[in-house]
């Protein structure tokens, strides 16, 4: 795990885009409500991680858990000796086409241990992302699905539910997190009228600002743990005109304030 952990954190020093992201502390984190909009692969590499409304999941040092699309999740990071240190890798749903889908599973989650050969395709994995070209992450991303699959995790092929308007939503917003997309826009570039959008949302048990505020919020959770801009800065480029307003909604989200979860890092 020591030399994956150290190929990573030279990567992430790297100025320049990357298909994974790493989140780190040197302090336990407790966040509620984490949204998890796309498939998700978290690889524990040190530390310890539980999830649920009771930590009834836990994913262990060397442990992977890959996640199914969840409106809100809650989350504890624990370091163990050094620090908590994990790997993220989202996967969009096109990763999965062609792929022999199960969705009669119900599953939601997949445990299981970070083997020497998946170790080491991560390891690939993170290598060839500072040379390739960006187009080209789907092909490597569906490769690490197929390898899980064989070796004998195929209930990762029932995370890739049919791609919903809420997802597509989520895509457009992403975008312009820090503009105020008008619904006009939405239903022109989603090519629907504002009562068929709202309808398809409903059926989804969500909203359009239910969605807004996962984008603007889940993004200043990323860049809080990701990358060492100042909080204000975090505000501005999630849409807040201030960063008091921030802090109110991020606390009123995840249960804490964007400074109390800096102060873990």
């Amino acid at each position: 795990m020591e030399e994956l952990i150290t190929l990573i954190k030279g990567a992430t020093q790297k100025e320049r885009k990357l298909p994974f992201a790493v989140y780190s502390s040197i302090k336990e984190q407790h966040l509620l409500n984490v949204p998890v909009v796309k498939p998700l692969l978290i690889a524990v590499l040190d530390g310890n991680k539980e999830l649920g409304k009771n930590n009834e999941i836990r994913c262990d040092k060397g442990n992977f858990i890959f996640l199914s699309d969840s409106p809100a999740i809650n989350m504890r990071n624990i370091p163990k000796d050094n620090e908590y240190f994990a790997l993220l890798i989202e996967f969009d749903y096109q990763d999965f086409e062609n792929l022999p889908i199960n969705n009669a599973n119900s599953q939601n989650y997949c445990l299981g241990e970070i083997s020497l050969t998946l170790q080491k395709c991560l390891q690939q994995f993170v290598e060839w992302s500072l040379m390739a070209p960006e187009e080209l992450w789907p092909l490597r991303r569906k490769e690490i699905i197929q390898l899980m699959s064989h070796m004998g995790h195929a209930d990762v092929l029932s995370m890739a539910a049919n791609s919903k308007v809420s997802h597509k939503l989520h895509t457009i917003i992403s975008k312009k997190p820090s503009e105020d997309i008008v619904m006009k826009d939405i239903c022109q570039q989603l090519a629907m009228s504002e009562s068929t959008l709202r309808r398809k949302l409903s059926l989804e048990k969500t909203t359009v600002q239910t969605i807004k505020d996962q984008v603007k919020l889940g993004l200043g959770l990323h860049l809080l743990q990701t990358t060492h801009y100042p909080i204000s800065f975090i505000a501005q480029e999630c849409g807040y005109q201030s960063q008091s307003r921030f802090t109110s909604r991020f606390k009123e989200r995840f249960g804490l304030t964007p400074t109390e979860l800096r102060k873990t890092k």
